[in-house]
């Protein structure tokens, strides 16, 4: 029987719809999702069995308000989950990442569904029935869905299908809790004070409380999910930069978090899975779906650029070498003094460092003047801080958007500091999508993992967490922002290879000058950042490119050999791994050892334990839309509510509600020229 105070079951009262979280528990949220992929069995059953003839309302409308009660409860329990997963929400995850897929295979592979939407295709192209654009693209797009699952295939073949989905699902979310488990593990105890030389007095206060909350006596380096480790621009000690790289590029490669055979088992599905679907392999039925359209398209792209960042990369090596030797006559450049030795160029060759760049980097200033101040000049819309609604953790806090005639746009759930239960990285997802046809407004999530202060610190950021909090803010806009009729269309609900995209171009807002006058200010002095730092942060900022691009396409290529390897010739043991790894690096030109991946196998997350399998190029393929953009802006005016409202409404508001590659053409008036890609990162 359902708990009469579990406020998931029905649609809440709180502004904005919120989550009502500071009175759910563990179970409201396991026993919402169950009660809500049951109703919406029913709902679908009850539309596949209408007989009368196919209509807008009886097809499209009727399969975008259903499930309501699945998405309100699953919106509300992922972004908790991620942010906070204690051991009972990881054994609700476990116990639901197979009832989802078998749940979406019931649906997707429900024939009577199907001929649904066929049957109102028929209608509109016997111009029986009118459709708006919108329409026609959510008909046409959930038939292709539908054929996607497999819905043409035998009955041995559709139960082959759902045993691999249910598979893949358990062992993603296993893999996922291994990762973030085997993280917080790898973290590295120091007990000489002097090995810190370099640290800031606030990152050796943060190092000593991490340690004491684990009962240890001395300073922990906790780890980013990343494989460079950002304290590895700071310390001196070349010794204990060793510890820590190694420590991170082990991660997943034995012991008690060991990932390797989760990840062959992986591969292996995912390759009869698309071998079912018709797909020479994995990463061809993903591409398949997205942008890009095809994996030849894909790797033309990164077999050109990924090469000529290594060529890149190996230059910015000699003069790191050279710096190196002068520090330590003899010495040979290794993969944990990249990033140390290139912040001492960098401070060298431009007077500038990330430990002068701090102090005027606090968050609370980047978020109001920066992040919010950029929106507002281009959207027209402000930001209200509601501490009335309460968010998925204390550390969140929630704000209100507001139009610029005052009308309430939506809200933002902002969570900002890292903690050991949060999983690694920054992230947005909704909690509410917008659609006309429900009247919902957005409500987004904006989550990072900044050092938490030590108390009565403020929250000092380094420029790549100041990017990072543009770029997911961009995710939130495109959320925010978007202005569709059906729920399932909305905001950032486009193909994996656009999703970036929006997120990408809002950086640009970082290096504003106008706006880096306004957030870039000493969190003692009040004093703005020096005009000629700021000047000197944008003519250094394409330094380093080599090593950025190297470790990211590294990454890019990486999954794409493990997603289009054939089954035969995947490692047969977790011993082969680390020499697979090797070769799909040696075979695509990207093996510089000097600049590892940006993520390696044992702990690539977003492959193995998110939604990007076979889709990280999207990073890519996005940044080509990115950079064209980026110089649409230049050419017109840049920073201005002109430019923002055309942004806006030919291109956020249309979410995926269209086909985005004719949103862009709209937007643009021209398909993305990749030598905007190619020339900012001076690869023309």
């Amino acid at each position: 029987m359902s708990n009469p105070t579990n406020s998931l079951l029905a649609p809440s009262t709180l502004p904005h719809a919120l989550p009502d979280y500071a009175t759910l528990t563990d179970e409201d949220y396991r026993a919402a999702m169950l009660e809500g992929m049951a109703e919406h069995r029913r709902e679908l059953d009850a539309l596949a069995a209408d007989q009368s003839p196919a209509t807008v309302e009886n097809v499209l409308e009727r399969w975008d308000r259903s499930g309501r009660l699945l998405e309100r409860a699953s919106d509300a329990f992922y972004p908790l989950c991620a942010a906070d997963g204690t051991a009972a929400r990881e054994a609700i995850r476990a116990e639901m990442a197979p009832k989802f897929a078998e749940h979406t295979d019931a649906v997707l592979l429900d024939r009577r569904l199907y001929d649904r939407f066929v049957a109102l295709r028929e209608r509109a192209d016997a111009a029986e029935v009118e459709l708006d654009p919108e329409s026609r693209w959510l008909l046409d797009d959930t038939i292709r869905e539908f054929e996607r699952g497999g819905i043409a295939l035998s009955g041995e073949a559709q139960e082959r299908l759902r045993a691999v989905n249910a598979e893949l699902a358990t062992l993603q979310t296993r893999f996922a809790e291994q990762a973030l488990a085997g993280r917080n593990a790898a973290a590295v105890l120091v007990t000489d004070r002097e090995e810190l030389a370099g640290l800031s007095e606030e990152d050796v206060e943060r190092a000593r409380a991490a340690a004491a909350n684990r009962g240890e006596d001395g300073w922990l380096i906790e780890l980013v999910n990343t494989t460079g480790q950002p304290v590895l621009a700071e310390l001196a000690d070349r010794g204990l930069r060793q510890r820590i790289f190694e420590a991170s590029v082990a991660r997943g490669l034995g012991g008690e978090h060991d990932t390797r055979d989760l990840v062959l088992q992986m591969v292996r599905l995912r390759a009869e899975k698309a071998e079912l679907l018709g797909h020479p392999h994995f990463a061809a039925a993903v591409a398949s779906e997205g942008c890009a359209g095809s994996t030849e398209a894909v790797m033309q792209v990164l077999t050109k650029v990924g090469p000529a960042a290594v060529r890149n990369a190996r230059a910015e090596a000699a003069v790191l070498q050279e710096r190196l030797e002068q520090l330590s006559p003899g010495a040979t450049l290794e993969p944990w003094d990249w990033q140390y030795l290139a912040n001492l160029v960098r401070a060298e060759r431009y007077s500038l460092d990330e430990g002068l760049l701090r102090p005027y980097l606090e968050y609370s200033r980047v978020l109001h003047d920066g992040v919010f101040a950029a929106a507002t000049a281009l959207y027209g819309i402000t930001f209200h801080e509601r501490t009335d609604l309460v968010g998925y953790t204390p550390d969140a806090t929630v704000y209100e958007i507001h139009e610029e005639s005052g009308e309430a746009l939506g809200a933002v759930v902002l969570d900002p500091y890292t903690r050991p239960t949060k999983q690694g990285g920054a992230w947005m997802t909704s909690l509410v999508e917008q659609s006309t046809l429900l009247d919902q407004r957005p409500v987004v999530t904006n989550t990072c993992n900044l050092p938490k202060p030590a108390p009565g610190r403020p929250s000092l950021m380094s420029w790549d967490n100041v990017i990072t909090l543009f770029h997911e803010f961009g995710h939130d806009l495109h959320g925010l922002l978007s202005d569709v009729r059906y729920v399932s269309r909305s905001g950032t609900r486009t193909p994996q290879d656009f999703v970036e995209f929006p997120s990408q171009v809002n950086e640009m807002w970082a290096w504003e000058p106008t706006l880096l006058e306004r957030y870039a200010v000493h969190h003692e002095t009040g004093e703005p950042m020096p005009r000629e730092w700021i000047q000197t942060l944008l003519d250094a900022r394409h330094f380093d490119q080599g090593y950025a691009m190297t470790e990211s396409y590294a990454a890019m290529l990486l999954d794409q050999v493990w997603h289009q390897t054939p089954v035969a010739e995947l490692p047969s043991s977790p011993e082969e791994v680390e020499a697979f790894e090797q070769r799909a690096l040696s075979s695509t030109g990207m093996s510089f050892p000097l600049v590892p991946p940006r993520y390696r196998t044992g702990y690539f997350s977003h492959i193995f334990g998110g939604g990007y399998a076979a889709s990280y190029y999207s990073y890519m393929w996005s940044e080509v839309f990115d950079a064209d953009t980026v110089a649409w802006f230049e050419d017109n005016g840049g920073l201005s509510r002109e430019t923002g409202e055309r942004f806006r409404r030919r291109l956020l508001a249309r979410g995926g509600s269209l086909d985005v590659r004719e949103v862009y053409r709209d937007f643009r008036g021209a398909d993305p020229d990749v030598q905007h890609l190619l020339d900012r990162h001076g690869l023309a």
